[in-house]
């Protein structure tokens, strides 16, 4: 499973991405909300891993962007913006699950193996339509 971290905070994102390695997966990472655009829309990725507050396009208007292309690329928003409203914006904008830092990796990991069974039963239910 290869994921894309979205995440202007250096040294979280080198943590995350070193935690992900740990556990068997493929993970890089971009730093600003232009260039983690344009990545996510590489079609190379399983999941997208977003920051809300980027330099150059803000994670929710990048999440805006790449549903509007089509991208049904699952997303898990990894933010500090931890209000009600900043949740459902995330939701609304299209992300399928949002998580508030600070976290615990357990809390991460799970979600992104949720999302890693839910392709997967995807891939099983489009094989039996």
């Amino acid at each position: 499973m290869r994921i894309l971290i979205v995440e202007d905070e250096k040294r979280l994102a080198g943590t995350l991405q070193d935690l992900l390695r740990r556990q068997g997966y493929t993970a890089d990472v971009c730093y600003d909300g232009i260039s983690g655009l344009d990545n996510a829309r590489s079609d190379i990725y399983d999941l997208l891993v977003l920051d809300a507050m980027l330099p150059g396009m803000d994670g929710f208007a990048l999440l805006r962007q790449l549903r509007g292309g089509g991208s049904r690329l699952p997303v898990l928003m990894l933010t500090a913006r931890s209000e009600l409203n900043d949740r459902v914006r995330g939701l609304d904008a299209g992300a399928d699950y949002y998580l508030t830092k600070p976290f615990e990796p357990e809390d991460a990991f799970f979600s992104i193996n949720f999302e890693k069974f839910a392709i997967m039963f995807s891939s099983l239910f489009f094989i039996f339509i």
